[in-house]
């Protein structure tokens, strides 16, 4: 059997807030088809795509009341997964249900457990609050990217790349010379960078609007197994910012979490958030398409890594210093997939 490279027992996100509606919405999340859906009441629900019967995804139904019916021969499923309704029979077979997963909403994302629900615990849903803050603007998308999850992870971890990636934007030459520390937890690592007395790249100079050299940080928190939060930002040099006064700058927080969706594609879901004119629902749409762009960059970078993966499959990488962040990512959340191997493998 091929190692997984995700596990399952884990908080992921399944969609924005926004895309689950009074309709039938697929997708596949660790290797699994799943259909989401919200209920009368607005809750969110979450069943495996797969009718009992013949199979056929059950996003090719129709939701009726709390109700998922089948689109091929009419048997109705509720939210936990129950047949309720067999066509041309009173009785109901025992066996005929389908699998229902955890799901919570939080920070404008559903979140779903895709392992054993016994230890679905909600209060370890990854913290990215500043999505609804009321003290902060944000706004964001998801992307479908065709590649492991665990690269946009690496990408994430290693901000040199915002130099030779995104120089037209956020990256300049102070990225990739500055010097950094890593720290970890046994759940979380993070890669702190500070960059003083430097000019600012276009994107902090538009969004600071104050001639002259700015003390710049970027402060990453990776949570296992791939959430992401990243605290940006410039201030004027020389007011404080280092030691804690950031009361001369703007401060923003890059939220990212990936999703697998196979060994080889995932779901990308990110926010850009900001402390500054958050009531300016215009710069919060310009400030999100402009994330946006630096996204496509670092998707098209992506997939063709992944493209060479595959294609050198016996390939080694070798790490460099500025892979400390991500290799410690990848420590921690192989620990979970090793993990879940050996709970397999005693209970077989």
């Amino acid at each position: 059997m091929k190692p997984r490279t995700f596990p399952i027992n884990a908080w992921y996100a399944a969609a924005y807030d926004v895309e689950v509606k009074r309709a039938l919405l697929p997708r596949t999340i660790c290797g699994t088809p799943v259909v989401l859906f919200r209920k009368q009441n607005g809750k969110a629900a979450a069943l495996a795509d797969t009718c009992w019967h013949r199979l056929l995804p059950l996003s090719k139904g129709e939701l009726h009341g709390d109700n998922v019916i089948c689109g091929y021969h009419g048997l109705e499923f509720d939210e936990t997964g129950r047949c309720v309704y067999m066509p041309s029979q009173e009785t109901i077979n025992p066996s005929a249900c389908v699998k229902s997963y955890p799901l919570e909403e939080r920070h404008r994302f559903l979140w779903i457990w895709m392992g054993d629900p016994a230890l679905a615990d909600p209060t370890k849903i990854p913290d990215l609050h500043w999505n609804d803050d009321p003290e902060w603007a944000s706004d964001g998308k998801v992307i479908h990217v065709k590649c492991d999850y665990r690269l946009v992870v690496d990408n994430l971890m290693d901000l040199t790349h915002e130099t030779f990636v995104h120089g037209s934007s956020i990256g300049n030459r102070a990225v990739a010379e500055a010097p950094f520390t890593v720290t970890h937890s046994d759940t979380t690592a993070t890669v702190t960078r500070w960059m003083e007395g430097i000019d600012p790249p276009p994107f902090w100079s538009d969004q600071l609007r104050k001639p002259g050299k700015v003390d710049r940080w970027q402060i990453i928190h990776f949570q296992a197994p791939s959430t992401v939060a990243i605290d940006v930002g410039v201030a004027v040099a020389g007011t404080g910012a280092p030691q804690g006064d950031r009361s001369q700058g703007v401060n923003g927080f890059v939220l990212n979490t990936m999703t697998p969706e196979t060994d080889s594609t995932c779901h990308y879901f990110w926010a850009f958030a900001r402390n500054w004119d958050i009531g300016n629902q215009a710069w919060t749409h310009k400030l999100r398409e402009a994330v946006a762009g630096v996204f496509r960059e670092d998707e098209d970078i992506l997939e063709a890594q992944q493209k060479a993966i595959e294609a050198n499959p016996d390939h080694v990488f070798y790490n460099l210093n500025i892979d400390a962040g991500s290799m410690w990512a990848r420590k921690l959340t192989d620990r979970m997939i090793d993990g879940e191997q050996a709970v397999r493998l005693a209970a077989e």
